[in-house]
């Protein structure tokens, strides 16, 4: 092999050895970088007709795409679990826990218990005050955590917002870099930091929706979320968030654009395609995810449940029922008198069909918007909604229309209605008929009392007039400002009554305990398909039961989440993190190669000097 050859040779050495060595400073300079890819210099055997010499052709990068796709999905899991936890945490401690000084459970208890001590001494003064105390204590509990679930509510709008801003950011950010990687005359430590920047952007875009990647061979990237919207391909799209201002527990989403009463988020493709995102539930996991699922799922049925248990107090308390009176046949049934009923109340009626029971419950509806109405309600029961304004006379022969010919339903007098059976045919039963009326007066009216109210010292009747008086009302309710002035009101149901009477106090009592109601709305699937029911006490515990279950459920997805993460992390830390250890040893292989390609040279370099004296 002769002198240019070899010094050819230890040249190329010289400048591997030269290129390796700012590689490898990079990988120093670059340890525990979030993001940085460990790079390692490829070289190839060169041959030709005097000799082989080393050549580099470039860096490679540590990558296995299909470790970063299982990263973007658990991190899309993650962030969804984190904000999901973060809300319903602050549920729990709006509601408290069971026996702590001031969670629901523990206030309602003592209100409870403060209506047996009414029931053993009525005529006490102290005994009176402490019902009308515990009671506020109640009304207060129910109104603070309304408060609670429509800020945060309010704080899913403002994540909603934030996040749709970093979105964009981060996928205007991608679409230039993919630009940049479609340039193949970038040199490879350029190269090499535009995919550490793409990396970064999937897994952050990752975290906000639910993204797949496709990973293309120009190293560019495609993304979609997991219902086939798609982020970025040729271009960016657009996400805009549009919030509504104040929410509060009657700002609901629906379909319906002129009822919606919450933000709305578009999607604007780089074709000009607009998508209501939202609607199409085209994000289901990842922080937008779950900002969206807690506005318009978890909080509005947490709502929709702490209005169940403000209903159930205030109807418990000021519900006259009324049995049917016998009517003798044939043919035989039951008359009722409806005078008393308000918009919202009710009356029920059992009877049997060939043997077959069939029970309906008939709802008086004042918003003729409601109509018509005849579903099946939550305990299996038939309910008719008719409008009363026409009289009991047109209510009748509604209800007469809707039962079929097998009863007969008659308005004899006034505002009586008659129910009875098919006479001689024998082929129908009347087997009962009860009335469910809110009473009208502080006095005179009955032993029920409105001590619950609505807004204004309004009765709660249950309307399904506009939007429902339910939906909201644990934000509401209020004690009777009668009541308030008067703590007598809670013994005396008639005007100059007797101290001692225990009557009104027994009724109370024993409709708080043993009325039962069962919640119209069930949960969603999302949260696990539930429904309250049986008296305001059992509907407090098993409204804290089903939150705690789905906190508890959303802390140990969270940590899941967090420890699946971690073990990619770990993986991806092997694959692509720099060793010092190894690069430090990769040095002094470094250092001895270009020592021993130096000494070739200085060898050379003699060699020839002492041939040039020859």
């Amino acid at each position: 092999m002769g002198l240019s050859v070899s010094l050819s040779n230890a040249l190329s050495g010289m400048n591997a050895t030269q290129e390796g060595l700012e590689v490898l400073s990079r990988n120093i300079s670059n340890a525990g970088s979030p993001g940085y890819h460990r790079q390692s210099l490829v070289l190839t055997d060169r041959n030709s007709v005097s000799g082989s010499y080393v050549n580099s052709i470039g860096t490679e990068r540590a990558f296995v795409s299909a470790l970063q796709v299982q990263y973007g999905q658990n991190a899309s899991s993650l962030g969804y679990a984190d904000s999901r936890a973060d809300s319903l945490a602050q549920v729990e401690q709006a509601l408290g826990k069971v026996g702590d000084a001031g969670a629901l459970g523990t206030v309602y208890q003592d209100f409870e218990n403060s209506l047996q001590g009414l029931v053993t001494s009525p005529d006490d003064y102290a005994t009176r005050a402490h019902v009308v105390s515990s009671a506020q204590d109640l009304v207060e509990s129910l109104n603070r955590t309304t408060n609670t679930i429509q800020e945060l509510r309010q704080d899913s709008e403002v994540q909603m917002a934030s996040h749709v801003a970093e979105l964009n950011s981060m996928l205007g950010s991608l679409e230039h870099v993919n630009n940049e990687l479609r340039d193949f005359s970038i040199q490879d430590s350029g190269r090499n930091s535009l995919l550490d920047e793409r990396d970064r952007l999937v897994a952050q875009i990752s975290e906000l929706v639910d993204a797949r990647v496709e990973y293309r061979n120009d190293d560019s990237v495609a993304m979609t979320t997991t219902s086939g919207l798609g982020l970025i391909d040729t271009g960016a799209t657009i996400f805009e968030f549009s919030g509504v201002g104040t929410i509060n527990a009657n700002s609901q989403f629906s379909f319906n654009a002129n009822e919606n009463g919450v933000g709305t988020l578009s999607a604007i493709t780089p074709s000009g395609y607009v998508v209501n995102v939202i609607e199409q539930g085209m994000v289901r996991s990842g922080r937008i995810g779950a900002a969206i699922e807690m506005r318009d799922v978890t909080l509005v049925e947490l709502q929709g449940q702490v209005d169940d248990i403000a209903a159930s107090l205030a109807q418990s308390l000021s519900t006259i029922k009324t049995e049917g009176d016998n009517v003798a046949g044939p043919p035989e049934g039951f008359s009722l008198d409806l005078a008393n009923m308000q918009s919202g109340n009710d009356f029920t009626v059992s009877y049997s069909v060939g043997g077959i029971e069939q029970n309906v419950r008939v709802v008086r509806v004042d918003d003729t918007s409601k109509l018509p109405m005849d579903s099946i309600g939550a305990n299996g029961e038939r309910v008719i909604g008719l409008d009363f304004s026409g009289g009991i006379g047109a209510v009748a022969s509604a209800l007469d229309a809707a039962l079929g010919g097998a009863v007969n339903v008659s308005n004899p007098a006034g505002t009586t209605i008659q129910i009875v059976d098919d006479g001689a045919a024998n082929t129908s039963n009347i087997n009962s008929m009860t009335s469910s009326a809110t009473v009208s007066a502080n006095q005179g009216a009955g032993l029920a009392l409105n001590l619950f109210t609505d807004q204004s010292n309004v009765a709660f009747t249950n309307s399904l007039d506009g939007s429902g008086q339910k939906t909201g009302f644990a934000g509401r309710i209020a004690i009777n400002e009668a009541v308030l002035n008067n703590n007598q009101l809670l013994v005396q149901y008639d005007s100059g009554g007797s101290l001692g009477d225990t009557s009104r106090a027994e009724l109370l009592l024993s409709q708080l305990e043993g009325m039962s109601f069962t919640s119209e709305t069930a949960t969603s699937a999302i949260t696990g398909s539930f429904r309250l029911s049986g008296s305001a006490q059992d509907m407090i515990a098993q409204m804290l039961n089903y939150q705690g279950t789905q906190i508890s459920s959303a802390n140990s997805e969270k940590q899941t989440r967090e420890l699946s993460l971690e073990a990619i992390g770990l993986r991806m830390n092997d694959e692509y993190g720099v060793n010092i250890d190894e690069e430090m040893a990769r040095l002094m292989e470094l250092q001895n190669a270009y020592a021993a390609s130096a000494r070739v040279v200085s060898v050379v370099q003699e060699l020839i000097d002492t041939l040039m004296k020859i």
